[in-house]
């Protein structure tokens, strides 16, 4: 029984941080809207599921102290507290007590507790001040949550000569969610005495929806004084899920009205169907049973899939099993490759028909299996906005965080590890970039500064900008600091990229004064090596008054990859096919020399290429005839010279050992089919460690070199 409470309150535990989190974006919300029903409603919402479940799983104390703001926030939602400031600040103070204690397994600090609690009642009238023992008394009061209604509408009969369709007035019920509709026709009189003017109709109709009581009442605004109308509540909320919702068809026509709990206990005494024996005692119609039946059967398919959904939503999964999966999937994907390759050489048409279907399976798996990794990055971008609130108001800042494409799906191992460095240029963007409000108006600007973060893919790879409207980068001072710290020569002429570069360069800084965000240096350089072990770039672009914006460009996975496998000499390397544009044939008589590097010409554009035999120094014979791989980053264009180009390949990557992590152009290593290994190049270092590479741009010219 331990194992499996410990097994629950981590279930609670993983559920309470990503309750919190959503607490937190819908208080940011709140702050912009104070009258946002919906994010008061997420707010409460998120208060009262961290309550009720640490007090089913032990977390008494979390319990208790959630349920004082959640109280206040009852009455925010009733519109009896108004949103102010110190709400905000104070809820979000909440939030982080709350983090402390789930952290610290439901520990308590007792003086943030009870400075907190009464800082919440102060908000409450004193008659009404609840006590943290009342926690668990206080019923369930469901917002925003599915609730079913049991509705009866009898029209008055001249309800045509009024302008009113009722079959209007069901249509827009069932607008409001999922419902069943019974036309009651008992009352419908014989053809000679029928008016057609007249309505004989009466409804008897079910109804799930989440809009609430004054939702449904709107409908008949015009028509109640007229009309019987008589709406109740059969479950909701929690109470879908059970089995007293579920009501035997007699006990659902004495709720209605339609017979008497006496006559149905005589009655009851035959052996007949009850619908059977209500029908011929006449006790009922056979349209009053119709409409039981249908609130039945209402009621079990609403409980199907709400059960379904709960389901679905609530399957969490241990990243480290998620892991062990792609793992798994990643030597499957090896043993395939294994497999084609032997079976091509065995010419058997069978084997090669199996293996073709073993390689249509395995793609498919790993495409589902890497999907499942996927998460959208929006989950990082929300924990940015508290960051940017408070950082703006300690630095004396007005600053917004704007957000774009948060649904951008990226692996959740990058996600990870790309937290860190995103938080230090957002950080960088407020304390150094955004100016002061006085100063920004003084230069007829916005008192109020904006961040941008914009995420979006771009083929294999996701592109991410953080972009400020501050004054921009200082390029005259940072140069004067690289010459200082030796960096660069006094005469080196540099492109305002390459200046902007040297900022990430380790103990780089030029803050004039040390404070809690900047000042020693640190940072930047922090930044580039964390996107470098993302297999990622980053580039800076500064314009004086207007801003600054990085640009981030990473690999959408760390795990497999679509590769060009290529062989010089007896080795065999991948080029990450998203680089890949087009392979060619290659002659050395056909190379020429620019002023600083060699020059392929494909179709009139000369590209300059890197011969990876001489880079690696591989010995062998020299085929006659080469291939040039033309890959394609950014705006450049550059070839590699392999001995031949072998084809695609799924390539699992596998990290390089310690002794081998420094290697300049080479990112990883995959195994082969045939159990050899092959190194994966890594083609935006090695273009960067090529310096000839960079000057061959320039001197071939924008007309030959960008696409």
């Amino acid at each position: 029984m331990s194992g499996d409470m410990d097994n629950h309150k981590a279930a609670y535990t993983e559920e309470a941080y990503e309750l919190l989190a959503e607490l937190e974006s819908a208080l940011l919300e709140l702050e912009e809207q104070p009258d946002d029903q919906a994010s008061i409603g997420r707010v409460f919402r998120a208060m009262h599921t961290i309550k009720g479940s640490g007090s089913m799983f032990g977390f008494a104390k979390i319990a208790a102290f959630t349920h004082e703001v959640e109280t206040v926030f009852d009455r925010v939602r009733n519109g009896e507290i108004h949103v102010t400031k110190k709400l905000i600040d104070l809820t979000l103070e909440a939030r982080d007590h709350i983090m402390a204690m789930l952290d610290e397994n439901d520990t308590i600090d007792q003086q943030s507790n009870d400075r907190l609690i009464a800082s919440f009642r102060d908000f409450l009238p004193s008659k009404s001040q609840p006590t943290a023992e009342d926690a668990a008394e206080v019923p369930d009061q469901p917002s925003g949550e599915d609730v079913t209604y049991r509705i009866r509408f009898v029209p008055p009969r001249d309800i045509y000569s009024k302008g009113i369709n009722p079959l209007m007035l069901l249509d827009e019920i069932r607008e409001l969610g999922k419902c069943r509709i019974v036309a009651q026709t008992d009352s419908v009189p014989l053809l000679e005495g029928f008016d057609p003017e007249s309505c004989y109709l009466r409804w008897d109709i079910v109804l799930t929806t989440d809009k609430g009581l004054d939702a449904i009442k709107d409908i008949f605004i015009f028509i109640e004084d007229d009309s019987e109308i008589k709406i109740e509540v059969i479950c909701g909320g929690s109470e879908l899920h059970e089995d007293s919702c579920q009501r035997k068809l007699g006990e659902i026509l004495i709720e209605r009205g339609d017979v008497k709990r006496e006559d149905l206990q005589e009655l009851l005494k035959t052996q007949k169907r009850i619908g059977e024996i209500l029908v011929d005692s006449g006790l009922v119609t056979t349209d009053m049973v119709q409409a039981a039946l249908a609130e039945q059967e209402h009621i079990k398919d609403i409980q199907e899939k709400k059960l379904k959904e709960d389901t679905v939503a609530s399957i969490r999964v241990p990243s480290i099993k998620l892991d062990k999966l792609v793992d798994l999937v990643g030597e499957l994907v090896t043993v395939q490759a294994r497999l084609s390759q032997s079976v091509g050489c065995s010419g058997n048409s069978i084997l090669l028909s199996i293996a073709e279907e073993v390689e249509r399976l395995t793609a498919e798996l790993r495409d589902n299996t890497m999907n499942i990794r996927m998460l959208p990055i929006g989950t990082t971008f929300s924990k940015f906005k508290r960051l940017v609130r408070d950082l703006s108001r300690n630095l004396g800042k007005d600053v917004d965080l704007v957000t774009e494409g948060a649904d951008t799906e990226l692996d959740k191992n990058v996600i990870e590890k790309l937290a860190d460095p995103l938080v230090h240029m957002i950080r960088n963007s407020i304390d150094h970039g955004i100016e002061p409000p006085e100063i920004r108006e003084a230069h007829g600007k916005s008192r109020k500064g904006i961040v941008h973060l914009l995420a979006g893919h771009a083929g294999a790879n996701v592109i991410i900008r953080i972009r400020d409207d501050g004054a921009g980068l200082d390029r005259e001072a940072i140069r004067r600091k690289a010459i200082e710290k030796e960096l660069i020569a006094a005469d080196a002429e540099m492109t305002d990229k390459e200046i902007f570069a040297l900022i990430m360069e380790p103990g780089f800084s030029t803050a004039k004064s040390i404070s809690s965000v900047s000042g020693r240096g640190v940072g930047m350089d922090v930044v580039k090596q964390a996107i470098s072990a993302l297999r990622g770039t980053i580039e800076i672009d500064s314009d004086t008054g207007i801003g600054t914006t990085l640009t981030l460009k990473l690999p959408l996975t760390l795990a497999i990859i679509d590769g060009l496998l290529v062989r010089i000499a007896d080795d065999f390397f991948v080029l990450p096919l998203h680089f890949v544009r087009e392979c060619v044939e290659f002659s050395e008589t056909e190379g020429r020399r620019g002023r600083n590097a060699q020059l392929i010409n494909v179709r009139g554009q000369l590209i300059p290429y890197i011969n990876l035999r001489n880079r690696f120094g591989l010995e062998g014979t020299l085929p006659s005839l080469q291939q040039a791989v033309i890959t394609e980053t950014d705006s450049l264009r550059i070839g590699f010279i392999v001995d031949s180009v072998i084809g695609q390949h799924q390539t699992v990557i596998k990290s390089l050992g310690t002794m081998y992590r420094n290697i300049q152009g080479v990112s990883g290593a995959t195994i082969l089919g045939d159990g050899s290994v092959a190194l994966i190049i890594d083609v935006i270092k090695m273009i960067l460690s090529e310096e000839a590479i960079e000057t061959a741009a320039t001197s071939c010219g924008q007309q030959f070199c960008s696409i």
